[in-house]
Protein backbone atom coordinates (compact mmCIF):
# COMPACT_ATOMS: atom_id res chain seq x y z
CA UNK A 1 0.00 0.00 0.00
CA UNK A 2 0.77 3.78 -0.12
CA UNK A 3 2.11 3.54 3.87
CA UNK A 4 4.51 0.95 3.10
CA UNK A 5 8.00 2.86 4.73
CA UNK A 6 9.94 -0.55 5.01
CA UNK A 7 10.52 -3.88 4.13
CA UNK A 8 12.40 -6.78 5.94
CA UNK A 9 12.72 -9.66 4.39
CA UNK A 10 14.23 -13.33 5.89
CA UNK A 11 16.70 -14.02 3.64
CA UNK A 12 20.23 -13.48 1.88
CA UNK A 13 18.50 -12.97 -1.67
CA UNK A 14 16.06 -10.54 -3.04
CA UNK A 15 14.79 -11.37 -6.33
CA UNK A 16 11.22 -11.79 -5.13
CA UNK A 17 11.05 -8.31 -4.30
CA UNK A 18 9.88 -5.35 -7.09
CA UNK A 19 13.64 -3.35 -6.72
CA UNK A 20 12.61 -0.96 -9.67
CA UNK A 21 9.10 0.17 -7.54
CA UNK A 22 10.50 -0.17 -3.80
CA UNK A 23 13.58 2.27 -5.25
CA UNK A 24 11.17 4.79 -7.07
CA UNK A 25 9.15 4.70 -3.90
CA UNK A 26 11.74 5.38 -1.25
CA UNK A 27 11.07 2.06 0.62
CA UNK A 28 14.17 0.28 2.58
CA UNK A 29 14.55 -2.71 2.56
CA UNK A 30 16.43 -4.97 5.40
CA UNK A 31 17.92 -8.46 4.64
CA UNK A 32 19.51 -11.41 6.28
CA UNK A 33 22.90 -11.97 4.89
CA UNK A 34 26.21 -13.63 6.26
CA UNK A 35 24.11 -15.12 9.72
CA UNK A 36 22.99 -18.26 6.49
CA UNK A 37 26.30 -18.96 5.30
CA UNK A 38 27.44 -21.20 6.83
CA UNK A 39 24.17 -23.42 7.32
CA UNK A 40 23.76 -23.09 3.40
CA UNK A 41 27.28 -24.31 2.78
CA UNK A 42 27.20 -27.13 5.04
CA UNK A 43 23.86 -28.24 2.89
CA UNK A 44 25.02 -27.46 -0.50
CA UNK A 45 27.94 -30.07 0.99
CA UNK A 46 25.86 -32.66 1.92
CA UNK A 47 23.68 -32.22 -1.22
CA UNK A 48 26.68 -32.89 -3.47
CA UNK A 49 27.60 -35.79 -1.58
CA UNK A 50 24.00 -37.07 -1.16
CA UNK A 51 23.72 -36.69 -5.19
CA UNK A 52 27.50 -38.15 -5.81
CA UNK A 53 27.19 -41.12 -3.58
CA UNK A 54 23.33 -41.92 -4.61
CA UNK A 55 22.73 -41.90 -0.51
CA UNK A 56 18.85 -41.62 -1.31
CA UNK A 57 18.59 -44.14 -4.21
CA UNK A 58 20.93 -46.39 -1.79
CA UNK A 59 18.74 -45.77 1.27
CA UNK A 60 15.66 -47.05 -0.43
CA UNK A 61 17.45 -50.15 -1.74
CA UNK A 62 17.22 -50.76 1.82
CA UNK A 63 13.71 -50.29 2.59
CA UNK A 64 13.14 -52.24 -0.93
CA UNK A 65 14.69 -55.47 -0.48
CA UNK A 66 17.19 -54.00 -3.41
CA UNK A 67 20.00 -54.91 -0.79
CA UNK A 68 20.96 -58.73 -1.66
CA UNK A 69 24.79 -60.38 -1.75
CA UNK A 70 27.55 -57.81 -2.71
CA UNK A 71 28.07 -57.05 -6.11
CA UNK A 72 31.51 -55.07 -6.69
CA UNK A 73 30.07 -52.29 -8.75
CA UNK A 74 26.55 -51.83 -7.24
CA UNK A 75 25.55 -48.04 -5.96
CA UNK A 76 28.90 -46.99 -6.90
CA UNK A 77 29.45 -43.23 -7.37
CA UNK A 78 31.97 -40.64 -7.61
CA UNK A 79 33.95 -39.01 -5.22
CA UNK A 80 35.99 -35.69 -4.29
CA UNK A 81 39.19 -36.86 -4.09
CA UNK A 82 41.61 -35.53 -6.93
CA UNK A 83 39.01 -33.52 -8.61
CA UNK A 84 38.04 -30.17 -10.45
CA UNK A 85 35.14 -28.49 -8.69
CA UNK A 86 33.90 -25.05 -10.29
CA UNK A 87 32.39 -22.65 -8.39
CA UNK A 88 29.29 -20.79 -10.03
CA UNK A 89 29.51 -17.33 -8.00
CA UNK A 90 32.54 -17.54 -5.37
CA UNK A 91 30.52 -15.08 -3.18
CA UNK A 92 30.07 -15.59 0.58
CA UNK A 93 28.12 -19.02 0.32
CA UNK A 94 30.64 -19.81 -2.95
CA UNK A 95 33.78 -19.42 -0.44
CA UNK A 96 32.23 -21.32 2.71
CA UNK A 97 31.58 -24.19 -0.10
CA UNK A 98 34.89 -24.49 -1.35
CA UNK A 99 36.47 -24.27 2.33
CA UNK A 100 34.46 -27.07 3.12
CA UNK A 101 34.83 -28.84 0.25
CA UNK A 102 38.91 -28.49 0.34
CA UNK A 103 39.62 -30.94 2.65
CA UNK A 104 37.82 -33.48 0.93
CA UNK A 105 41.51 -33.69 -1.16
CA UNK A 106 39.90 -31.41 -4.16
CA UNK A 107 42.88 -31.11 -6.72
CA UNK A 108 41.45 -27.99 -8.38
CA UNK A 109 38.78 -25.34 -7.86
CA UNK A 110 37.50 -23.31 -10.91
CA UNK A 111 34.98 -20.35 -10.38
CA UNK A 112 32.96 -18.24 -12.20
CA UNK A 113 31.16 -14.86 -12.18
CA UNK A 114 30.69 -10.74 -13.22
CA UNK A 115 34.41 -10.65 -12.41
CA UNK A 116 37.87 -12.39 -11.05
CA UNK A 117 37.85 -12.22 -7.32
CA UNK A 118 41.91 -12.36 -6.25
CA UNK A 119 41.39 -11.77 -2.85
CA UNK A 120 38.87 -14.50 -2.64
CA UNK A 121 40.23 -17.07 -4.83
CA UNK A 122 43.99 -16.75 -3.27
CA UNK A 123 42.77 -19.24 0.09
CA UNK A 124 41.80 -22.24 -2.48
CA UNK A 125 43.91 -21.46 -5.38
CA UNK A 126 40.58 -20.90 -7.19
CA UNK A 127 41.11 -20.17 -10.95
CA UNK A 128 38.68 -17.54 -12.58
CA UNK A 129 37.55 -19.17 -16.19
CA UNK A 130 34.69 -18.56 -18.83
CA UNK A 131 31.47 -20.24 -17.93
CA UNK A 132 32.22 -23.04 -20.58
CA UNK A 133 35.38 -23.91 -19.59
CA UNK A 134 33.84 -24.57 -16.02
CA UNK A 135 31.51 -27.23 -17.63
CA UNK A 136 33.92 -28.73 -19.28
CA UNK A 137 36.35 -29.12 -17.19
CA UNK A 138 34.63 -29.74 -13.59
CA UNK A 139 33.85 -32.89 -11.90
CA UNK A 140 31.17 -31.28 -9.60
CA UNK A 141 29.83 -28.14 -10.49
CA UNK A 142 28.09 -26.42 -7.65
CA UNK A 143 25.75 -23.03 -8.31
CA UNK A 144 26.22 -20.43 -5.23
CA UNK A 145 25.23 -17.31 -7.58
CA UNK A 146 22.94 -14.95 -6.76
CA UNK A 147 19.42 -14.62 -9.53
CA UNK A 148 20.11 -11.46 -11.74
CA UNK A 149 18.83 -11.35 -15.53
CA UNK A 150 22.92 -12.50 -16.20
CA UNK A 151 22.16 -15.85 -14.51
CA UNK A 152 18.89 -16.29 -15.35
CA UNK A 153 18.75 -19.65 -17.58
CA UNK A 154 22.87 -19.53 -17.11
CA UNK A 155 22.47 -23.74 -16.63
CA UNK A 156 20.67 -24.73 -19.95
CA UNK A 157 21.28 -27.38 -22.79
CA UNK A 158 24.48 -26.02 -23.56
CA UNK A 159 26.00 -25.56 -20.55
CA UNK A 160 25.04 -29.39 -19.87
CA UNK A 161 26.28 -30.51 -23.19
CA UNK A 162 29.84 -29.65 -22.37
CA UNK A 163 30.07 -31.20 -19.08
CA UNK A 164 31.29 -34.50 -18.34
CA UNK A 165 29.61 -37.20 -18.28
CA UNK A 166 30.55 -38.49 -14.55
CA UNK A 167 30.08 -35.26 -13.29
CA UNK A 168 27.27 -33.97 -10.60
CA UNK A 169 25.75 -30.69 -10.78
CA UNK A 170 24.76 -28.95 -7.52
CA UNK A 171 22.21 -25.85 -6.94
CA UNK A 172 21.38 -23.91 -3.89
CA UNK A 173 20.93 -20.43 -5.31
CA UNK A 174 17.70 -19.79 -6.99
CA UNK A 175 15.69 -22.47 -9.30
CA UNK A 176 15.82 -19.64 -11.83
CA UNK A 177 19.45 -20.33 -12.79
CA UNK A 178 18.71 -23.55 -14.31
CA UNK A 179 16.49 -24.42 -17.36
CA UNK A 180 15.00 -27.45 -15.77
CA UNK A 181 13.81 -29.04 -18.81
CA UNK A 182 17.15 -29.33 -20.20
CA UNK A 183 18.45 -30.29 -16.63
CA UNK A 184 15.75 -33.26 -16.96
CA UNK A 185 17.04 -33.90 -20.54
CA UNK A 186 20.45 -33.81 -19.42
CA UNK A 187 20.27 -36.26 -16.42
CA UNK A 188 17.61 -38.59 -18.14
CA UNK A 189 20.07 -39.33 -21.31
CA UNK A 190 22.94 -39.80 -19.33
CA UNK A 191 24.75 -36.77 -20.33
CA UNK A 192 25.93 -36.11 -16.78
CA UNK A 193 25.89 -38.52 -13.52
CA UNK A 194 23.43 -36.92 -11.30
CA UNK A 195 22.06 -33.96 -9.55
CA UNK A 196 21.89 -32.62 -6.41
CA UNK A 197 19.03 -29.17 -5.95
CA UNK A 198 17.75 -27.02 -2.57
CA UNK A 199 15.70 -24.91 -5.29
CA UNK A 200 13.41 -25.40 -8.04
CA UNK A 201 10.83 -23.43 -10.17
CA UNK A 202 8.40 -23.57 -9.11
CA UNK A 203 8.86 -24.13 -5.12
CA UNK A 204 7.06 -26.41 -4.24
CA UNK A 205 7.65 -28.49 -7.67
CA UNK A 206 4.83 -30.07 -7.98
CA UNK A 207 4.80 -34.07 -7.29
CA UNK A 208 4.24 -35.34 -10.84
CA UNK A 209 6.93 -32.84 -12.03
CA UNK A 210 9.54 -35.01 -14.32
CA UNK A 211 12.39 -34.46 -12.23
CA UNK A 212 11.15 -36.00 -9.41
CA UNK A 213 10.92 -39.62 -11.58
CA UNK A 214 14.68 -39.66 -11.82
CA UNK A 215 17.16 -41.84 -8.89
CA UNK A 216 19.91 -39.86 -10.33
CA UNK A 217 18.39 -36.28 -9.26
CA UNK A 218 18.33 -35.61 -5.46
CA UNK A 219 15.89 -32.69 -4.73
CA UNK A 220 15.52 -30.88 -1.20
CA UNK A 221 12.53 -28.48 -0.31
CA UNK A 222 14.72 -25.31 0.02
CA UNK A 223 16.46 -25.95 3.14
CA UNK A 224 19.72 -24.19 3.23
CA UNK A 225 19.38 -22.41 5.94
CA UNK A 226 17.45 -24.51 8.34
CA UNK A 227 19.18 -24.87 11.24
CA UNK A 228 17.72 -24.31 14.54
CA UNK A 229 20.68 -21.40 15.27
CA UNK A 230 20.30 -20.13 12.30
CA UNK A 231 17.00 -19.61 11.34
CA UNK A 232 16.19 -18.11 15.34
CA UNK A 233 19.46 -15.40 14.13
CA UNK A 234 17.56 -14.38 10.81
CA UNK A 235 14.61 -14.24 12.53
CA UNK A 236 16.11 -11.52 15.67
CA UNK A 237 18.12 -9.55 12.60
CA UNK A 238 15.12 -9.24 10.34
CA UNK A 239 13.31 -7.70 13.20
CA UNK A 240 16.67 -5.12 14.12
CA UNK A 241 16.30 -4.46 10.75
CA UNK A 242 12.25 -3.62 10.78
CA UNK A 243 12.42 -1.82 13.77
CA UNK A 244 15.59 0.18 12.71
CA UNK A 245 13.89 1.23 9.65
CA UNK A 246 10.88 2.73 11.36
CA UNK A 247 12.66 4.41 13.47
CA UNK A 248 14.61 6.08 10.54
CA UNK A 249 17.78 4.51 11.92
CA UNK A 250 20.72 2.95 10.28
CA UNK A 251 19.61 -0.96 9.70
CA UNK A 252 22.14 -3.59 11.06
CA UNK A 253 21.77 -5.22 6.93
CA UNK A 254 20.33 -2.73 4.79
CA UNK A 255 20.06 -3.40 0.61
CA UNK A 256 21.77 -0.20 -0.80
CA UNK A 257 19.43 0.53 -3.58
Amino acid sequence: GPDLKVISTLSVAFDHLALDEIKKRGIRVGYTPDVLTDATAELSVALLLSACRRLPEAAEQVKSGGWTTWKPLWMCGYGLSDSTVGIIGLGRIGQAVARRLKPFGVRKFLYTGSGPKPESAAEFGAEFVPLTRLAEESDFVVVTCALTPATQGMCNKDFFGRMKKTSVFVNTSRGAVVNQEDLYNALANGQIAAAGLDVTTPEPLPTDHPLLSLKNCVILPHIGSATYATRSTMAVLAANNLLAGLRGEPMPHELKL
